[in-house]
């Protein structure tokens, strides 16, 4: 089965920030599966959601291998 939504290697990285906030997540959605990204407080989880939505800042280095959308 195709995924419809595939993320590899995505990384993020704020203007004036030496260290990117998140770095190299991967994973795949299948239609009919449910995905859920825990994590510690600050750990990047609503920016990577936000960076898939294009909501982020235009000056925000988005990086990625591919993100693919179905």
């Amino acid at each position: 089965m195709k995924p419809i939504l595939d993320v590899k290697n995505l990384s993020i990285r704020f203007p004036g920030q030496p260290e990117a906030v998140v770095k190299d997540l991967s994973f795949s959605l299948n239609a009919g599966e449910t995905i859920a990204i825990v994590g510690e407080s600050g750990s990047g989880k609503s920016v990577s959601a936000l960076s898939l939505l294009k909501l982020l800042p235009e000056q925000t280095d988005i990086q990625a291998e591919s993100i693919l959308f179905q």
